[in-house]
């Protein structure tokens, strides 16, 4: 397996492809997104490998937003290559009209019960208007938690980490006595992956994510191939040192909470962020209410209509907290 660097001119952080090519096929984990640019950059990293879109026989694909399956359709049309997904993100993926205007009413629900301003809501769906998405998708075939692949001596098993996105997922690898994995957005090496706001779908995102990280520190895999940026050499330390942030982040919903009273989510978002501007402007309201949701289910904090304030005896409790961290259930 090779990793392929490419750019993300449409999202943040420069993204990862895996080749297959040393064997009997020719497969691909993740395409990068659907810009000229990053076609070229994929056909002249296939070119000095002496292979071609059309040489591609499958395709994994981690999840469903754009910077990971962007010229996934391209390359099928080329090759005929087999694209699979989860199928909580298959028709997303394939461009499925009635999935994305189910998609957009449910974003549109949240902004409201999130009281993001007008403004700032016409921003994001500007941005995120699915008309500036990959005109060419694919058909593609569904994989489910546990099932198993064998790609040139490597063999993959699909582990569902809903959390990020709903049908994420990351793929074990064994090859030559070791077990490492390709994580996709699962786990990232220098920021950490949105949750609430990067698939609205999810539901209780912040339990998901920490059950899939948690999952990482027991697994404890020899190495993470991300989505993003450079490998995890301690996948187990680096997914620990995430659950960590998560709980440092509830302490700080909930000293917000304290600090102001009751408030809506893009009140708690704007303690924590501050102003924010493009994707961020949903990706900090989506990551306030994962927690603020994680605090209700928990009986931390109470919510009266889009408002949230702390339940009884929370507010000492965090009188006497020292070390500015609140544990979480999941």
């Amino acid at each position: 397996m090779e990793r392929i660097e490419l750019s993300n001119s449409a999202f943040e952080g420069d993204n990862n492809a895996y080749l297959f090519a040393d064997g009997d096929e020719v497969a691909l984990i993740d395409t990068g997104d659907w810009m000229e640019t990053t076609r070229e950059q994929l056909e002249a990293e296939f070119d000095e490998r002496d292979v071609a879109f059309a040489d591609v026989d499958r395709i994994f694909l981690t999840h469903w937003h754009h910077d990971h399956v962007g010229l996934a359709g391209e390359i099928q049309a080329e090759s005929g290559a087999e694209v699979y997904a989860h199928p909580a993100d298959a028709a997303l993926i394939e461009g499925d009209e009635d999935a994305w205007t189910s998609m957009e009413a449910t974003q549109k629900e949240y902004f409201d019960q999130w009281r993001m301003p007008e403004d700032d809501q016409q921003t994001l769906l500007d941005r995120m208007a699915h008309g500036d998405t990959p005109v060419a998708t694919p058909t593609v075939t569904t994989f489910e938690d546990g099932d198993q692949f064998s790609i040139n001596g490597y063999d993959l098993r699909v582990v569902h980490t809903s959390g990020h996105a709903d049908g994420l997922c990351l793929f074990e690898l064994e090859h030559d006595g070791t077990t490492e994995i390709v994580s996709g957005d699962v786990l990232l090496p220098v920021y950490t992956p949105n949750v609430g706001g990067a698939d609205v779908r999810v539901e209780r995102p912040l339990e998901k994510y920490l059950r899939a990280l948690q999952g990482i520190v027991d697994a404890d895999y020899e190495r993470a191939w991300p989505g993003h940026r450079d490998p995890i050499d301690d996948p187990a330390g680096r997914a620990a040192y995430i659950i960590d942030h998560h709980e440092e982040r509830s302490w700080r919903v909930l000293d917000a909470l304290d600090r102001l009273g009751p408030c809506d989510t893009w009140t708690v978002s704007a303690d924590l962020f501050g102003d924010l501007e493009g994707i961020h402007i949903l990706h900090g309201p989506g990551e306030s209410y994962a927690h603020l949701e994680h605090l209700e289910r928990a009986g931390t904090v109470v919510r009266d209509g889009d408002e949230y304030r702390l339940a009884d005896g929370v507010a000492d409790e965090l009188a006497a907290t020292d070390d500015e961290r609140w544990p979480l259930e999941y």
